[in-house]
């Protein structure tokens, strides 16, 4: 059976450490879940790459799942979070059943803010196409501009 060697923060060292080169990055769910975590804090590739001790394009190569769910990483996040606040009010635990109650308020308070801030808006006309608005934009010309008017009629 190996036996494998452990740097200062828990990373295992590769086998080829000490020879030339840099050494091969080695993914883990760990770091897996550390990028989520990350991305859900908004970090950069860049910054994300120096805190693996890798490059952006070496992150690109063994992380491509989680990059590419970059938007939803802090709803996951959060509702992993969630989860934790309901299992531990299911438990009875005062302090958990608070933070949830608060959480509950803050959700409320922000839908209705929306509603208020919604309240006086008007529903537009559908938004027309570049034809459409030159036709109409052309038929709205006042002043010196305007289309003569149409020659009377005789009788």
């Amino acid at each position: 059976m190996a036996s494998f060697e452990f740097d200062l923060l828990g990373d295992p060292i590769p086998e080829g450490r000490g020879k030339r080169g840099r050494p091969e990055h080695i993914p883990t769910e760990e770091k897996r879940r550390l990028i989520i975590v990350l991305l859900a804090f908004d970090w950069s590739m860049e910054k994300i790459a120096a805190a693996l001790n890798c490059t952006p394009p070496t992150l690109r190569k063994h992380y491509f799942r989680e990059l590419k769910h970059r938007e939803e990483a802090r709803a996951r996040v959060e509702a992993k979070l969630l989860g934790k606040l309901m299992a531990g009010a299911e438990e009875g635990k005062d302090g958990a059943i608070e933070k949830l109650f608060k959480r509950l308020e803050k959700g409320d308070q922000k839908q209705l803010a929306d509603r208020v801030a919604n309240r006086g808006s008007v529903s537009s006309a559908p938004k027309l196409g570049k034809k459409e608005a030159r036709k109409k934009a052309a038929g709205e010309v006042t002043g010196k501009f305007a289309p003569p008017a149409a020659p009377e009629l005789l009788n």
